[in-house]
């Protein structure tokens, strides 16, 4: 299995990132925080600092089996302003690989490129009206194909279990959520 990238900027929000990449990690799939900045410390919205693994230029991006952007404000804008990890979120989009993106990235780094178009998706709410030419849905979670949504901080596990769902099927999902004692509800 390839490895997984959550991509950190300043201002992302802290549930959105951990929640991925340790619920990637219970599911036993390689992933890899990225900061986007000079430094591997990288401040979230809420004030709470963490230490990427690697840099951004650091990394090999190739054959990444998903590019992950937590929201969060200002994090989002700044994914946004970046503009090779955008190259690589089309690149990879076109090849099919896994991109997703949860509370105002879908609306702030994949709407304006283009990767939405004519498809299903969620945002942080209120968001929707940056982007037109996307199906915007009120579930917390969205897929469609090889794109993954999510709304907010509260979907984060969703999110979360949703790739890996997508990855490595619902059941490995399902044993994840289990040891996490996250059940579904009726």
């Amino acid at each position: 299995m390839n490895t997984s990238f959550v991509f950190l900027a300043e201002g992302f929000e802290e549930i959105e990132a951990l929640s991925v990449v340790d619920i990637l990690r219970r599911a036993s799939m390689p992933v890899v925080t990225v900061s986007i900045g000079p430094s591997l410390e990288v401040k979230g919205a809420h004030g709470v600092t963490v230490v990427a693994d690697t840099l951004f230029n650091e990394a090999q991006y190739a054959s990444a089996q998903w590019l992950i952007l937590p929201g969060g404000m200002p994090g989002a804008t700044n994914l946004a302003a970046h503009q090779v990890l955008n190259e690589m979120l089309v690149e990879q989009n076109k090849r099919g690989g896994g991109v997703a993106a949860i509370c105002a990235s879908p609306a702030v780094v994949l709407g304006p490129l283009g990767l939405l178009s004519g498809r299903d998706a969620v945002c942080y709410p209120g968001m929707e009206r940056l982007v037109s030419g996307v199906r915007w849905g009120v579930k917390p979670v969205a897929v469609d194909d090889n794109i993954v949504t999510g709304n907010g901080p509260s979907a984060a596990s969703t999110f979360a279990l949703t790739i890996v769902a997508q990855t490595l099927g619902r059941e490995a999902s399902l044993e994840v959520a289990e040891g996490m004692l996250i059940y579904p509800t009726a």
